[in-house]
């Protein structure tokens, strides 16, 4: 197969994009390695500016010339799962931005994050069922892989099944892990409740990035309309002048209830809306979580 070029220049972006963000963001961030007293040692692996020296293998710097950190048996090395919705919904973008490339902007940025911290990531874009799916490693090449997905998958033309695929991650994922939703979470909101919870009874740790169009949020629109209809919906035109207040009610009222269920699942839930800095938005959800 032939290499295309575009393709090629949009992975280059993404990496340059993603190591732009996080590099500086998690300086010192890594967790020390040694887990206890009484471990086992393991393994070696390199080091990594803002690791703990006190870890490093002097013996082993001194034969080879390289600084190798010690590694413990009761370290549990972090796995990433990143579950893409990459249905027709997250083609829309009212500023230019459609969601689905600002959500390829953030899962880069937590896989290049992953892979820094020497730790393990996979990939899955769904829509009505699951159309890609990377499992997780750490390899050094697993990066590229992933960011060569992220440029070249585009909107399907199909509706999303949120709730349905995020069952089958969880019987699919037999490792515990970090699963991450990226999602516009247009889908029926018991059945996403659903799925998520299953993610949570099978021990996995569980982030849902609600990515929304700032238009989706604040209904901006005045004149006459004509909206497109996404995801096997009818076209409508309206006036929107008269749907203007219903439909924000409405839609606080829907993240009101996505918020609340994802807490009472055990369940971070990150609203990020397009108009957002990415960076800005990784310090403060980092933060948050440390």
């Amino acid at each position: 197969m032939y290499l295309d070029p575009h393709t090629l220049a949009k992975v280059k972006d993404l990496e340059l994009k993603a190591r732009r963000t996080i590099e500086g963001l998690v300086s010192g961030a890594h967790r020390s390695p040694y887990q206890g007293v009484s471990v086992e040692f393991a393994e070696h692996r390199e080091y990594v500016p803002g690791d703990d020296v006190r870890h490093v293998d002097w013996k082993l710097y001194g034969k080879t010339d390289k600084i190798y950190l010690k590694r413990y048996e009761q370290e549990t090395n972090l796995v990433c799962n990143l579950v893409i919705d990459s249905s027709q919904s997250m083609a829309y973008g009212s500023a230019g931005i459609p969601k689905l490339f600002y959500a390829s902007q953030l899962a880069a940025s937590l896989a290049y994050l992953v892979i820094y911290h020497q730790d393990s990531v996979g990939m899955t874009f769904f829509e009505d069922r699951v159309r890609y799916h990377v499992p997780a490693s750490g390899q050094p090449s697993q990066l590229r892989q992933l960011l060569h997905l992220l440029a070249v998958c585009q909107p399907a033309n199909l509706k999303s099944q949120v709730g349905k695929t995020l069952d089958e991650m969880a019987e699919r994922f037999t490792k515990r892990s970090l699963v991450a939703l990226v999602s516009d979470c247009f889908d029926d909101l018991d059945a996403i409740v659903a799925g998520l919870k299953h993610l949570r009874y099978k021990r996995h740790e569980v982030i849902v990035f609600h990515v929304l169009d700032p238009a989706e949020i604040e209904f901006p629109f005045s004149d006459v309309t004509l909206f497109k209809g996404l995801e096997q919906y009818p076209d409508l035109l309206a006036d929107p002048r008269g749907l203007r207040d219903a439909y924000r009610e409405s839609f606080q009222a829907y993240l009101k209830r996505i918020y609340v269920a994802c807490k009472s699942a055990g369940v971070d839930y990150q609203l990020v809306r397009t108009d957002r800095p990415l960076d800005q938005l990784l310090i403060d959800f980092l933060a948050s979580r440390n």
